[in-house]
């Protein structure tokens, strides 16, 4: 094999690598500034440029091969070659198992219609295979003989955040509380007692998380602290304990944090210890590392794959026009492919729905969107497909699939969370229950709107509920820009011809939205109807719409809260 053209290939995926890598730390550490600056607007727009880094590394890196290649793009051989080289290459890298994500991205980027190949590529290596290194610079490590309150005293020194406290004491005194009441309670310290935070701050949006957990009788205690910086200077927001919560930060329908980890897989390793409920690539997305994350999740679907035997089918709920779905019943994901053909009144093309998620991907999901991984090639065990499931792809995606052998070959598939949809939801629960989810269908569509999203079509189906009985938006190809939006009022009819016109008599926009509408579709439960219009009642008035928009054109960045209010120290302080 021609060994110079091996040695280019490495160095050229080395250095795209390590370009990718550095560009990634780089807007990272800026984070820190922008929340001591409360420079939210730069935040977000630091954010997204760090999104669209790994995609744009490896079309450079991939173009600059295929220009020295050529020919010789699609030899097996050299690739085998290729990749026992540079596996040689970054063996020592604390980066490791992110570049050997980056090499799966460059091949199947280079090599035409290369499917996931064990051989060709890193399929079933996984975090856990990199190197163990000392933790001292991981985290810091208070002793349980200082007492909780000298402990928090030093904790608080230790994060500097280079702007003054808006009241230190009072911070340290909630924070003695909160432990007093969720462990001292429960639990006497012993000298095995310790307390650990990670060095590493984790900040998304205009919060900033300190993560750490305290050993008490043989276990961990994980918690979080939330720090916000007001005009008045930073406070402790609260702590929190409870698990659920705690994954709630880490959830799919959150954006990605901007946290410093010089040691990815070790970072990994303490967050899953203290939020062991929350998968490997779970983690992974949620400090930033979704390329690797969708590496990670296909690893643990493939393990799954090994480990069941039952078959994929149309996932339940209302069939949709744009989209196809379906799911493994024992796996909790569904799948979605565009169709071929958008039934009536859907009139939008695929590749515009697929911008739509794109804007998703880029855009902050402030817990109320889920989080998707794209798929190019997905391949499928052709036994496990469902004759039903089979007979509605061929129906409705037909383009987007192929079958070799044994195998269905997906050519494009969304992979996201699997939620209860609404509307079944709402038919099988309780009417306390159903209270509780309406509330939360309102509170969803009012965060997503200050976070600049209209939904378009707020129909129950397009709503799921999470295992905590969150309601989650989910389906993304009417979404726009709420401030793209005119919110009115509907003009009332002056005479009989007005009043009685078959169809609307007055002009009306492709962007004008009339709120006075939404009674009509969104809530189909009788019993739960009347009370969902009084409590959300502000949803069918244009003004509260209005009134979204113009902080929004003002430039303001509004908060949600990754968990409730009520919980917080201060509830009534504003950021």
């Amino acid at each position: 094999m021609d060994n110079e053209k091996i040695k280019y290939t490495v160095t050229e995926m080395i250095e795209g690598f390590g370009n990718y890598i550095n560009s990634f730390n780089e807007l990272t550490r800026l984070a820190p500034g922008f929340f001591k600056h409360r420079d939210w607007t730069t935040m977000q727009q630091n954010h997204r440029r760090r999104l669209r880094l790994y995609k744009d590394q490896v079309k450079t890196t991939g173009s600059h091969l295929k220009d020295f290649l050529g020919d010789i793009l699609d030899d097996y051989h050299f690739w085998i070659e290729a990749k026992a080289a540079y596996s040689v290459a970054i063996q020592e890298s604390k980066y490791k198992e992110l570049a050997e994500t980056f090499f799966n991205s460059i091949i199947r980027k280079a090599y035409h219609g290369l499917a996931i190949n064990d051989r060709l590529m890193y399929v079933h290596e996984g975090y856990n295979s990199c190197d163990i290194y000392p933790d001292e610079n991981l985290y810091y490590s208070y002793p349980v003989e200082w007492g909780f309150k000298k402990i928090l005293d030093k904790m608080l020194d230790d994060f500097d955040f280079g702007v003054h406290f808006l009241n230190r004491d009072e911070d340290i005194r909630f924070l003695e509380l909160a432990i007093q009441e969720v462990i001292l309670t429960r639990y006497k310290t012993s000298p095995e007692t310790t307390t650990q935070v990670l060095k590493s701050v984790f900040y998304r949006n205009k919060a900033a998380y300190l993560i750490g957990r305290i050993r008490v009788r043989k276990k961990w205690m994980p918690f979080v602290i939330p720090f916000v910086n007001t005009s008045d200077g930073v406070a402790v927001d609260t702590m929190i304990f409870d698990p659920n919560l705690m994954s709630g930060l880490f959830s799919f329908t959150r954006s990605y944090f901007m946290v410093k980890a010089d040691i990815p897989s070790q970072m990994i390793s303490f967050l899953n210890s203290a939020i062991p409920n929350k998968k490997i690539h779970e983690l992974y997305n949620a400090i930033g590392f979704n390329k690797h994350g969708k590496t990670e999740f296909y690893r643990d679907f493939l393990g799954h794959l090994q480990q069941s035997n039952d078959q994929f089918v149309i996932a339940e709920g209302v069939m949709g026009m744009v989209m196809t779905v379906f799911t493994l019943p024992s796996y909790n994901i569904v799948f979605k492919m565009i169709k071929d053909y958008f039934d009536p009144p859907k009139t939008m093309t695929r590749q515009e729905v697929r911008e739509k998620y794109k804007m998703v991907g880029l855009h902050d999901r402030v817990g109320r969107m889920a989080d998707t991984h794209e798929f190019e090639e997905f391949h499928l065990p052709l036994d496990r497909i469902h004759p039903d499931l089979m007979k509605e792809l061929r129906n409705t995606v037909n383009s987007l699939i192929e079958i070799n052998g044994t195998e269905l070959i997906i050519k494009h598939v969304y992979i996201e969370r699997r939620m209860i949809p609404l509307n079944l939801y709402l038919e099988n629960c309780s009417y306390e229950d159903a209270k509780e989810a309406v509330e939360e269908y309102g509170n969803a569509i009012i965060q997503l709107a200050k976070a600049n999203i209209f939904p378009g079509d707020m129909m129950t189906k397009n709503f799921g509920v999470t295992r905590q009985k969150r309601v989650i938006f989910y389906d993304y190809d009417e979404i726009e820009f709420l401030t793209d939006m005119n919110f009115r009022r509907k003009p009332k009819p002056e005479n009989y011809e007005q009043i009685y016109a078959a169809t609307p008599w007055y002009d009306i926009a492709a962007n004008d939205v009339f709120p006075e509408d939404f009674k009509k579709f969104m809530i189909g439960r009788n019993d739960v109807k009347d009370y969902f219009f009084e409590f959300h009642k502000d949803l069918f008035e244009p003004e509260f719409w209005q009134k979204i928009q113009k902080r929004i054109l003002e430039g303001e960045l509004i908060h949600a809260f990754p968990y409730p209010e009520h919980i917080r120290f201060r509830p009534s302080l504003e950021i």
